[in-house]
């Protein structure tokens, strides 16, 4: 059975790609999105509905981001995680 998990990005630092898995005990809309240390939103990399589950999502930062720190968030239904990670150019 799955839960509802953010696990924290690999690798971090990174430069330029780095890989964020989550898993969802139920299906339901999901977002995943990265914000900069002032709340903005940079990136929307996931905006859609999904199947319980495990899942992989590869954060290119080569043309999206500035070194720096970013955290990430995952919302689904009730459930919301956000995680920090680091970009090093």
């Amino acid at each position: 059975p799955f839960e509802f998990r953010l696990d924290q990005n690999y690798p971090n630092p990174f430069n330029p790609t780095t890989q964020i898995q989550y898993s969802l005990a139920k299906a339901g809309w999901v977002t995943l999105k990265i914000y900069d240390v002032l709340g903005r939103e940079v990136s929307t990399l996931v905006n859609a509905r999904q199947e319980p589950g495990g899942y992989t999502v590869t954060v290119d930062g080569s043309r999206l981001m500035p070194s720096g720190v970013y955290f990430y968030r995952l919302e689904s239904g009730a459930f919301s995680a956000v995680n920090k990670m680091m970009m090093v150019k």
